[in-house]
């Protein structure tokens, strides 16, 4: 049974963030008291340390602010923990967003978790890649044989987001997302992912671990190290979407509220150029697919402050005519433009040059 839930606290690392409450109004946020003594805004622009009740916008993200609608199941995860509910007999769609967060609880990607929770605990440790990958396929194809594996699945993927299937495993002790092909995938999509994140790596990017899983029947399940657990602490995330309170299904931003964003909230204003250096492969490589929610920031225990997340989501899209994110307002932009780009933001001419001359010889290596 799965019970309303009106009220809720926000935790990180077991310490008491703040509150959420269904009002009259929409959903209100209000940090702790002790947090506000030494603690960081979970949304800089959204939720400053302040002692005030935010309220949420009705007609965004459900009534939440971004930061809270990041850890919510999107995609593949959506549809998991839509089809548990129907199970239980309860429409997922007309449960309020409160409710929503207490099915995740703490298994939700970044840093935050959500009190009460109703989730379920993570499964079996023990796993096959192939066995999940098959039964992944089954969801997507409504066949027969979901009927027994719909839980196994729920407790790998169900806080997941994105359109392919992809589980949550905890590997010799470190925690990995794995991706499975889906429906309008080539088979070969895993080693495709692998390669461009290795081209991304050569060409000096900041990439997360990953690792090409083996397969008797496809090339290879690619698979990410997270970034938001280290050393069994969580670590706290949000999307420049959310950080700008804006969905990420329609394209609206561009490069430069990136830079802005990082000029306001990072640490490290080498992430510019680190930045820069992301855009650059994007269009070089054609990866099109550079919305809002495919870049994060995290927040630096030993900074203090905020940097960019490791890369992620790195490969060609083909099939997109553009780019989510336009550059200076280009949805199919140039070197020059980039280059532009680089000198409205104040980057220095030399080193931008030199990002750009970089990235394109090593993309064209073969």
């Amino acid at each position: 049974m799965i019970g309303e839930v009106k009220k809720s606290t926000v935790k990180y690392n077991e310490r008491l963030v703040g509150y959420l409450a269904v009002v009259e109004e929409g959903i209100a946020f209000q940090y702790d008291a002790e947090w506000l003594k030494d603690g960081f805004s979970i949304s800089p622009f959204s939720l400053p340390l302040k002692g005030d009740v935010f309220l949420g916008r009705k007609d965004n993200f459900d009534g939440l602010f971004g930061v809270f609608h990041d850890p919510l199941p999107d995609g593949w995860g959506e549809l998991l923990v839509s089809r548990m509910c129907a199970k239980k007999g309860v429409n997922y769609e007309k449960l309020n967003p409160l409710t929503k967060l207490s099915l995740i609880g703490g298994n939700g990607l970044g840093g935050l978790n959500y009190e009460p929770t109703q989730a379920v605990e993570t499964g079996d440790p023990h796993f096959d890649l192939e066995e999940l990958a098959e039964e992944a396929n089954a969801v997507l194809n409504d066949t027969e044989k979901t009927v027994g594996d719909l839980d196994g699945l729920y407790l790998a993927g169900g806080s997941s987001g994105g359109a392919r299937p992809k589980a949550h495993l905890k590997i010799d002790g470190e925690e990995w997302i794995v991706k499975f092909p889906c429906r309008i995938d080539p088979p070969d999509v895993g080693l495709m992912e692998y390669h461009a994140n290795a081209v991304a790596k050569g060409c000096g990017l900041d990439v997360n671990e990953f690792k090409l899983f083996p397969s008797k029947k496809c090339s290879g399940y690619f698979g990410a190290k997270r970034f938001d657990r280290i050393e069994g602490r969580r670590v706290h995330v949000v999307s420049l979407s959310s950080l700008l309170e804006t969905t990420h299904r329609i394209p609206n931003l561009d490069y430069v509220h990136l830079f802005q964003v990082i000029e306001n909230i990072c640490a490290d204003k080498r992430d510019l150029y680190e930045a820069f250096a992301r855009m650059t492969f994007n269009v070089f490589y054609g990866n099109k697919d550079d919305h809002g929610k495919n870049i994060s920031f995290l927040y630096d225990e030993a900074l203090k402050g905020y940097r960019l997340s490791p890369a992620y989501d790195l490969t060609r899209t083909p099939g997109k005519p553009e780019h989510e994110m336009t550059v200076l307002g280009k949805t199919n932009p140039t070197e020059t433009d980039l280059l532009e780009l680089a000198a409205y933001v104040g980057l220095a001419k030399a080193k931008a040059g030199s990002i750009v001359e970089r990235i394109k010889s090593t993309i064209k290596k073969p």
